[in-house]
């Protein structure tokens, strides 16, 4: 059996003869449970993923949280031993340390689970498209079988509103016509034919018209097909194939976290066996349970305990962002992922333009008309060297007019009163619909000319002579008048134009030379080399309605004119992709529409230079990996691809240090999408299998959106920079203080376990959510994307929170010592743990209202972050709380303050907050000496 991509180079004939089948008997019964048994079941493969115990537990994997628990259980031990030895005081609460920090892990490993657990859709999506039932023919008998039980050789019946269950050689068709968005993404409906003779090899999936293809609908006619491929040897199925082999990589920011894990926990150990090393060897052996405790509180210091529950309410609060934008969000991580991208590959059809056909320019013997307007409103002027006229300037014009709404059989549905006008929408072909909206404008309404010239007969479209007509009778002429009846005809231009003798010129009818047919090609030629899709028009008055064949009557007719129309850009796609190069984001076109179309829609926005290369699916095919990889930097549009075209780009680019966002709305764009670093999938026009393979889903279907997002993402990773700056300057300064306490002759440790959870998770955590909500700062789409690789301390950060952690540290210690000078002297003995727990929880707020911005707070406005000033004064009030409230100060070993004490802490708070802004002060200074 040949190659699955050659079946439509075959011809009929052969076709048949390979599949060892019969065009009009099918297959007999006996054949059916051999080849049922070599080719299996019709239907699409799924792989065995992880099931939810696996993902829940690979969340305790995380090298923080395993030191947690090592910390939980090294506590735990260590307060059984001092429960035996000792016993429990009056209000003790056991193991306390212990099941907080448990507790902790336990949330963190939720959070984790609740992200990961949504499973793969993609594929179940996709077996919806096949087709429960079919009708074939076997041993001559039609019959209803299970669309499982089809096999190849099968003969499968097809008609309008039939979802086709496999691939196939059509044998017989009809008007015929399919609609294979599914697989290629264009929108427009495929004529399909019944060549006997096959196609060349390197014929485009979309072009391949004797072919029909699993998983797509037929809108019109109906066919016979002999089947080719079944399950997952057909097109359908190697898209299926082509979702497995992708496998999802870590995001830039779980990639960041896990080595900010790493770097913390290596830290934290070495820190960790230098203190217990040090201080064994200046205290000997009797201090180790006192060096367990110190390293033990140093160890939950280190940690941010609620570092994963900010960035996973950060993450959330980007995607309701977004959402407003018109973007939806479906995995968290890819808010923060936006902010890395450097290259968008967007589809054509419906993202870079309206998916809505519009006329564009209209070509008559005496004029070229270019005709004003945007999507199917119908609204816009008619121009003839820029002079504005009217569609009576001009005879043939308004005979064309008249002839484009007759010969038609879509119609224009009108918004509500509740609706905006951009809500016309075409009821049928997009193609026809365009025709009505030119008519519209120009106030030829449809029902009022159809009331006027009603249809008598009709010679529909087919794919040999590729023009539809009409024939109407005036029903206000006169009884036997000559011209009561009128053909209209629409169709390939050339095929249109070989019928004509006669053209219009503006009222007069002249013959059709050898030079008016050579200049009307060569515009026909000029106009689609501008990406226009060409109809012409022309009609022939009829003495009498025919008796006979009406196809007799498609002669001697006379040319009208030229129409073209595009799928026009959307209006705000311009403006989106020059804030996209601005941004040092590379915008890409990935289409399976005609090249020409393709590269005057990218010069119309922008997206390439009048000399910029284009590359064909036809062109891919033959190009080795390497090559294309040496390529993809110097191309903007892709044309005519098919969906290994597009994965095979995707990976280019991303071999080349690109970091991609992909879009797509058909089955076709599913496997690019999932292995890209952003799968970003069409809201309205999108199928479930694209959604469900995506990261991202564009509520509008616009391009622009995804800019604005893209926007978000910045903002986004921005804040989680800016927080985690304040998170760990405040932990080193921490770790600090509490490894200095055994080094300073001090015989207990300054905090406890608890405390520093209190700190990590209340005292850090909610200001730390605040500044998740920080505005964007004004230069934020003006600079160059971050580097997916770069380090989360990348870009002196890493600096920042050494530097800033040591100068907490110096005044934490320094405070620490003032402080156990006054508890001795007022004789209150453990106060002065308190005041340093108080002092490092009111330090941080100082930290968290100068970590804002990089320009000193003065320069900014003070009240943008009104959140933030909450969560400094909640945080405040809840650390008072926990020192002048009994039950609180009993279960956080905490000593009410005096107030000189209170106002000693608040004095060595300010600082940090002054040091900070005096380096911004710096900053500047030393930037304008330079």
């Amino acid at each position: 059996m040949p190659p699955r991509n050659l079946w439509h180079t075959y011809s009929t004939t052969e076709t048949i003869q390979r599949l060892s089948s019969d065009a009009t008997e099918g297959l007999t019964l006996a054949t059916i449970p051999e080849r049922q048994a070599a080719a299996g079941p019709n239907e699409l493969q799924e792989e065995q993923g992880r099931n939810r115990i696996e993902i829940f537990w690979d969340q305790f994997k995380n090298v923080m949280l395993l030191m947690l628990i090592g910390v939980a259980l090294i506590s735990g031990v260590m307060d059984l031993i001092h429960w035996r030895t000792q016993g429990l005081s009056p209000g003790e609460i056991p193991f306390k340390d212990t099941i907080a920090i448990l507790l902790i892990v336990i949330l963190n490993g939720l959070l984790g689970y609740i992200q990961e657990v949504r499973a793969e859709k993609a594929l179940a999506a996709l077996k919806k498209l096949s087709a429960p039932s079919v009708q074939v023919i076997r041993d001559g008998q039609r019959q209803e079988i299970s669309a499982k039980e089809l096999v190849p050789g099968d003969v499968m019946l097809i008609e309008t509103g039939t979802q086709i269950s496999a691939d196939g050689r059509i044998l017989e068709a009809f008007n015929l016509q399919v609609r294979e968005a599914a697989l290629t993404g264009e929108a427009t409906v495929t004529n399909k034919l019944d060549t006997p003779e096959g196609l060349p090899n390197e014929t485009s999936l979309g072009d391949r018209i004797n072919m029909a293809f699993m998983g797509t609908e037929v809108t019109g006619g109906r066919g016979k097909v002999l089947v080719t491929s079944t399950g997952m040897t057909t097109e359908l199925g190697k898209i299926a194939a082509l979702l497995q082999s992708v496998h999802a990589e870590p995001t830039p920011l779980q990639k960041r976290m896990d080595h900010l894990g790493k770097v913390l926990v290596s830290g934290s150990l070495i820190l960790v066996a230098l203190t217990i090393g040090i201080g064994l060897l200046q205290s000997g052996w009797g201090q180790l349970q006192n060096l367990v405790e110190v390293s033990l509180s140093m160890a939950v210091a280190v940690v941010p305990e609620g570092l994963p529950a900010v960035i996973t309410v950060t993450l959330a609060i980007g995607t309701q962002r977004m959402v407003k934008r018109q973007a939806l969000i479906r995995k968290l991580p890819a808010v923060e992922t936006l902010g890395s991208v450097s290259a968008i590959c967007s589809d054509k059809t419906g993202t870079l333009t309206q998916n809505k056909m519009v006329v564009q320019t209209v070509h008559i013997p005496s004029a070229e008309i270019q005709v004003q307007g945007n999507g199917y409103e119908p609204a816009g002027d008619f121009l003839v060297k820029d002079q504005t006229i009217q569609s009576t300037d001009y005879g043939e014009f308004q005979a064309l007019l008249m002839a484009s709404i007759l010969c038609n059989d879509a119609a224009l549905a009108r918004p509500t009163d509740s609706e905006p006008a951009a809500d016309w929408s075409v009821v049928g072909d997009p193609t026809e619909g365009a025709l009505l909206v030119l008519g519209e404008k120009a106030n030829l309404p449809q029902e009022s000319v159809t009331q006027r010239l009603k249809r008598v007969g009709e010679i529909p479209f087919t794919s040999d002579r590729k023009r539809m007509s009409v024939i109407c009778q005036d029903v206000f002429a006169k009884n036997g008048a000559s011209d009561s009846y009128m053909l209209f005809t629409k169709g390939s231009p050339e095929l249109v134009l070989a019928e004509c003798r006669f053209y219009q010129w503006k009222d007069q009818t002249l013959e059709v030379t050898a030079e008016f047919r050579r200049k009307l090609l060569s515009a026909n030629d000029r106009l689609a080399a501008q990406g226009l899709r060409n109809l012409g028009i022309a009609f022939r008055p009829l003495d009498s309605l025919p008796v006979d064949s009406l196809t007799d009557c498609e002669t001697q007719l006379t040319w009208l004119g030229l129409v073209g129309m595009m799928d026009t850009p959307r209006p705000t796609v311009t403006a989106a992709i020059a804030k996209c190069r601005q941004a040092g984001i590379r915008p890409i076109m990935i289409t399976g529409d005609h090249q020409l179309t393709a590269q005057a829609i990218a010069k119309m926005i922008g997206l390439m230079p009048n000399d910029g290369l284009v590359l064909t699916g036809a062109e891919l095919e033959k190009m080795p990996q390497p090559k294309l990889e040496n390529l993809v930097g110097s191309v903007s549009v892709y044309a005519r691809v098919s969906p290994e075209h597009k994965l095979r780009i995707v990976k280019a680019l991303q071999s080349q240090g690109c970091f991609v966002a992909m879009t797509g709305d058909g089955v076709n764009d599913a496997p690019a999408l999932k292995q890209s670093d952003i799968g970003i999938a069409m809201g309205i026009t999108g199928t479930d299998v694209t959604k469900d393979a995506s990261d991202m889903i564009l509520l509008d279907d616009n391009f622009a959106t995804i800019v604005a997002a893209t926007e978000e993402g910045r903002v986004v990773y921005s804040n989680i920079r800016r927080f985690i700056k304040y998170i760990l300057g405040s932990n080193i300064g921490e770790v600090i203080t509490v490894a200095s306490a055994p080094f300073l002759g001090l015989d207990e440790v300054p905090l406890i376990p608890l405390q520093i959870l209190w700190m990590n998770l209340v005292t850090d955590g909610l200001p730390a959510l605040a500044l998740a909500v920080e505005p964007a700062e004004a230069n934020i789409m003006t600079r160059t994307p971050y580097r997916p690789e770069e380090s989360i301390f990348a870009r002196g950060l890493g600096n920042y929170i050494v530097r800033i952690g040591f100068v907490f540290a110096i005044l934490s210690i320094s405070l620490m010592l003032i402080a156990q000078w006054h508890s001795q002297t007022t004789g209150q003995e453990n106060s002065w743990k308190t005041m340093v727990f108080t002092t490092l929880c009111l330090s941080q707020m100082g930290h968290a209202l100068a970590v804002r911005s990089d320009r000193p707070l003065f320069q900014i406005n003070f009240f943008s972050n009104p959140y933030l000033l909450a969560a400094v004064g909640l945080t405040s009030l809840l650390q008072l709380m926990l020192i002048y409230v009994p039950p609180l100060q009993n279960f956080f070993n905490t000593e009410p303050l005096s107030p000189l004490a209170m106002l000693i802490c608040i004095g060595f708070s300010s600082l940090l907050f002054v040091w900070v802004e005096l380096e911004k002060l710096f900053m500047i200074w030393l930037g304008k000496k330079r």
